[in-house]
């Protein structure tokens, strides 16, 4: 059984799925949101995650790896630390498609006390 890592960033603004070996180093596949949907709107949806995940699994499973750990990140740094919708759907959608799944750890980037929010003193105003 041939093992890989599923990268999966996920925002609030889009998906980005990116299967390599297990050092990380090759890629093998990559797929996001913006590649699968027509709207940009539906970029990070649960739908287009799906789809990108599908995409993603066929060619790994044709470059003969079936078994993957999978890495989720949010924005992180001064940005949100939650992942967005996307991220749920597209693990799902890596099981469905027949790939054996190890894994699964957060490796959101955690600030340190880095740089200032945008939005300003006040926040945004809405």
């Amino acid at each position: 059984m041939r093992w890989g890592i599923a990268h999966i960033f996920a925002s609030y603004n889009n998906v980005i799925i990116t299967i390599t070996d297990l050092t990380g180093a090759e890629t093998v596949t990559k797929a996001s949101g913006g590649m699968v949907v027509k709207a940009d709107k539906d970029q990070a949806s649960p739908n287009a995650a799906m789809r990108a995940a599908e995409r993603v699994a066929d060619i790994a499973k044709e470059k003969g790896i079936d078994g993957v750990h999978v890495r989720i990140r949010a924005p992180g740094g001064n940005k949100s630390q939650s992942p967005g919708p996307g991220a749920q759907a597209a693990i799902r959608s890596l099981a469905r498609a027949g790939l054996r799944i190890g894994r699964i750890e957060d490796v959101t980037p955690v600030p340190h006390d880095g740089t200032k929010k945008k939005g300003g003193r006040r926040g945004r105003r809405v």
